[in-house]
């Protein structure tokens, strides 16, 4: 996976994001399942974060598919 920056308006500025593109597609998908822009969702998270903005991206993603991951060990 190689790293691509994404350039995203939060609180009227401009912001660069560094993040896989795989996380980026999910980013995306969770915005649109919660019927939010993707620029909100990164705005929610930039306001609720410890840490950079890159890294809090990619701990959200993981909190949102960590009920996939134990459901499928469970099936298996």
């Amino acid at each position: 996976m190689s790293v691509k920056k994404y350039s995203v308006m939060i609180s009227g500025h401009r912001t660069s994001i560094s993040l896989e593109p795989e996380f980026w597609e999910e980013i995306k998908r969770l915005a649109r399942e919660e019927n939010i822009s993707v620029a909100a969702l990164v705005a929610d998270i930039d306001n609720s974060r410890n840490g950079n903005l890159s890294s809090a991206l990619r701990l959200f993603v993981l909190k949102k598919l960590k009920p996939y991951k134990v459901e499928s060990d469970i099936s298996v």
